[in-house]
């Protein structure tokens, strides 16, 4: 890995604060949070950094949107705590590309950098930067699929003749006729039939329309 940069946020006559992130899944049966923890240590020593704090989240599933430590993390890069992140890779912190992307996308708005240490990855470096576009646009490929996908499963479905989109509420628009000619408000009818004031309305219109026509 090329040697790293200051971040452009930093004096050179400042010392760099580092913020050590790791995890372990109840699924990494007997491993232990210290040999990540430990590794990047050493990493931060040898780039003469200094550690504010590490960020360990132990038997916390990588799936999970929410984790107490990178949640805590997240604050304090908001709060400008530290000047880079080390992580030991990247599955270890981001659940997908896209989630990995975005918080990227926040750190470099924030001035904060970002190292991964098994993939040699450093925001600071021409490298780094380079890796940080390609999964930008492996990001935007993912959502563009996604989206295509969505789109061709809604053409299937009109072709075959199914009804999108939320079933239609049922009310029964003699009742609602009924009570209106009792003085009932169209929310105490709505309250009544348990339905919304939007529907009752809708539904009363549609009669009205209905009577005309047939007239």
């Amino acid at each position: 890995m090329a040697t790293a940069k200051l971040p452009e946020s930093v004096s050179p006559n400042k010392q760099v604060r580092v913020a050590l992130y790791a995890r372990v899944s109840t699924s990494n049966h007997g491993q232990d949070v210290s040999m990540q923890s430990r590794e990047l240590e050493l990493f931060t020593q040898a780039r003469g950094w200094r550690l504010v704090d590490s960020y360990l989240d132990i038997g916390i599933s990588g799936a999970k949107d929410r984790r107490p430590e990178l949640d805590r993390l997240m604050t304090d890069a908001h709060r400008r705590k530290f000047d880079v992140v080390v992580v030991w890779k990247f599955d270890r912190f981001a659940r997908s590309v896209s989630h990995l992307l975005r918080a990227l996308e926040m750190f470099n708005a924030l001035g904060v950098a970002f190292v991964s240490l098994s993939e040699q990855m450093d925001t600071t470096t021409p490298t780094g930067k380079m890796v940080f576009t390609v999964l930008g646009a492996v990001a935007e490929l993912e959502r563009s699929l996604i989206a295509e996908r969505v789109r061709a499963g809604l053409r299937n479905a009109r072709a075959k003749g199914k009804t999108l989109g939320r079933p239609r509420t049922v009310v029964d628009a003699v009742a609602i006729g009924e009570l209106r000619s009792q003085g009932a408000s169209w929310r105490a009818i709505a309250k009544r039939l348990g339905v919304g004031v939007g529907i009752v309305y809708r539904t009363a219109q549609e009669r009205r329309d209905a009577l005309v026509l047939s007239r």
